[in-house]
């Protein structure tokens, strides 16, 4: 298939996959194990934007090594919890096979971001994996889509950016790449809509029809 895209970045959670409740669980498997208390929905999304290392350090600072080992264990043995989108593998491989080169950006930690694509046999179908803890200033700096950019030398003309945030956004704004903005799963819906009343997709199937043009 043709696309005018040559690079394409894709988010992780809420995007690719629907991974929210896994992260919800496994932070709270923490903080009951750790802080004898569970945290909300809201009040673990009010802590995205560091990496997971980085929010354990802040709420388990005399046990963080401990702590981090739980973490990832439980959310590798129970990412059954997560599932991926209908239709996004098969996607990622109709780009792949297109010759568009393809990375993720995230705010994940590498870690985390890793163990998710695995999970899915995702890795091997990527470029480039930026993550978290690859850059110096997270989401919504365009930090990790400039790397892309400058690591094939891409126009941002050519690049798009996918996303289910408010970051994303503005990432993809601020170094002039085209924004999809995806919520089938997005914790921000409403926020999306105001900062991106153009590209907005509700299926994996009107995503690739924009890809594509088909």
């Amino acid at each position: 298939m043709n696309s005018r895209f040559k690079g394409i970045i894709f988010d992780v959670d809420g995007t690719l996959t629907f991974t929210n409740q896994l992260i919800f669980d496994s932070f709270n498997h923490i903080t009951k194990k750790y802080l004898g208390k569970s945290f909300s929905d809201d009040e673990i999304i009010a802590l995205f934007g560091p990496t997971e290392d980085v929010i354990l350090k802040q709420i388990c600072p005399d046990e963080y090594e401990s702590a981090r080992r739980d973490y990832y264990s439980y959310y590798k043995d129970n990412h059954s919890i997560a599932q991926l989108y209908d239709g996004i593998k098969s996607l990622i491989i109709e780009i792949k096979s297109s010759d568009i080169l393809l990375s993720i950006f995230t705010g994940k930690g590498r870690t985390s971001a890793l163990i998710t694509l695995d999970e899915y046999g995702l890795t091997d179908y990527f470029d480039m994996i930026v993550s978290g803890d690859d850059v110096a200033n997270h989401k919504p700096s365009p930090e990790g889509i400039v790397m892309f950019l400058q690591q094939y030398n891409l126009n941002p003309k050519d690049v798009l950016m996918i996303g289910d945030a408010p970051s994303d956004i503005i990432a993809a704004r601020e170094c002039e790449v085209e924004i999809a903005s995806v919520v089938w799963d997005s914790y921000a819906e409403d926020e999306v809509r105001k900062l991106n009343s153009k590209n907005i997709f509700h299926s994996v199937a009107e995503l690739r029809k924009f890809i594509f043009k088909v």
